[in-house]
């Protein structure tokens, strides 16, 4: 019997995100924002952004049940807000929690090619945003509980986390499947002062499959190795200066923490999933369970990116997240999932915004079987190669 439950409500950070198209790179940031220049750009791009509208559409796009809930408010980004989700879908924004008197959430994104992008960000309601405001009826009869950036989110990682904690209790509680991202917070700025070790050790025990960046969970585990890190990389993607068995080891103290997966992004470098060895912990992943079992215990894989024409890597980790939790929601294989992620990924950076590139589930997965494969400095050559760019540990 077909199981009617909706598949996903996806929880999160939320904002209107405005994306000046500039029509020429550089190598940094300042070889193209220099003080007192007047830059030409051809025009803007105006979506909505935020780890619930990114992950959220993405999933609905490759052709998942889908709810989008964060807070807005009542004033015109709000509306903006509204009314861009409803284009794709009315469904995404039945269950969106609106608060009246409240502005909300924008974000200045420049991203000019070939440079990372830089966000200019007002948290607005995201920082008001709490559990409670979330309605009984918006989590029933759904099998996956998503939620992205509590570090964006003021109330969710004040108190370690207990906002947070709260939230995937609830929906431990109605037998939902719980995952999780993460963000990387200003190192000056008050959610980047925090305790973040302590946070996960209080709130990973109620965590199914946990999805952050490799760098933002350097940063949250070990504040010093980081910063070496980030010295030696400059500008550059992190993840290239690091080593995979220091991966290995970030994701074992992560699943010893409680998560039954856990899956590292790891930007222009590829995706990474380890999972326990454990099988009785598998087994109460709830709904998102894999009915091979046997197959998703202690394995340990890696893909690299695939060859695109980068249009804008906005939302390129949420992408990446939806194409690994489709790949649970459908029941696939661990070797299924690392490359539909990496696949949904890569479609997703091939359009400016955050998802739009990102095609129907059968799309991405034909594409994978001829797509050219980026090479990977993370992964070692004495892995295994499994085919179609999948390496594992051997």
């Amino acid at each position: 019997m077909a199981d009617s439950r909706r598949d996903a409500v996806v929880i999160g950070h939320l904002c209107l995100d405005i994306i000046p198209n500039f029509p020429v790179g550089g190598s940094s940031i300042s070889d193209v924002l220099m003080p007192g220049k007047l830059i030409d750009i051809d025009g803007a791009v105006f979506s909505v952004g935020g780890a619930a509208n990114n992950t959220g559409q993405a999933l609905h796009r490759l052709g998942f049940d889908v709810s989008v809930i964060g807070k807005v408010g009542d004033d015109f980004f709000g509306q903006a807000i509204l009314n861009t989700i409803r284009r794709t879908d009315e469904k995404l924004v039945r269950d969106m929690v609106i608060s009246p008197g409240e502005g909300s959430s924008f974000t200045l994104i420049l991203n000019p090619p070939g440079i990372d992008r830089v966000f200019l960000h007002a948290a607005a309601t995201n920082n008001t945003f709490v559990s409670d405001e979330i309605a009984e009826a918006s989590l029933e009869n759904t099998k996956l509980l998503h939620f992205g950036y509590p570090p964006l989110m003021r109330r969710f990682f004040l108190d370690d986390g207990v906002e947070t904690k709260k939230l995937l209790m609830r929906g431990k509680a109605r037998g939902m499947t719980t995952s999780l991202d993460m963000a990387r917070p200003d190192p000056d700025s008050e959610a980047g002062k925090i305790d973040w070790l302590r946070l996960l050790e209080n709130v990973l025990p109620h965590v199914d499959v946990f999805l952050p960046s490799v760098d933002e969970i350097i940063f949250m585990l070990d504040r010093d190795l980081f910063f070496d890190i980030l010295s030696r990389s400059g500008s550059s993607n992190p993840a290239a200066f690091m080593d995979m068995d220091l991966v290995s080891k970030t994701a074992d103290r992560l699943l010893a923490m409680g998560p039954a997966v856990v899956g590292l992004k790891l930007g222009d470098q590829g995706f990474y999933l380890k999972t326990t060895a454990d099988a009785k912990r598998l087994s109460e992943m709830g709904p998102l369970t894999p009915p091979d079992q046997q197959a998703w215990l202690g394995r340990e894989l890696a893909a690299p990116c695939r060859c695109v024409d980068v249009a804008g890597t906005t939302g390129a980790g949420d992408c990446t997240i939806a194409g690994f939790l489709g790949s649970l929601l459908k029941g696939a294989s661990p070797e299924e999932a690392v490359l539909m992620s990496v696949g949904t990924g890569g479609a997703g950076v091939e359009e400016i915004d955050a998802s739009s590139g990102v095609p129907p589930w059968e799309t991405i997965s034909r594409r994978l079987d001829d797509w050219r494969i980026r090479e990977s400095k993370l992964i070692p050559s004495h892995w295994k190669e499994r085919g179609r760019g999948l390496w594992e540990r051997a």
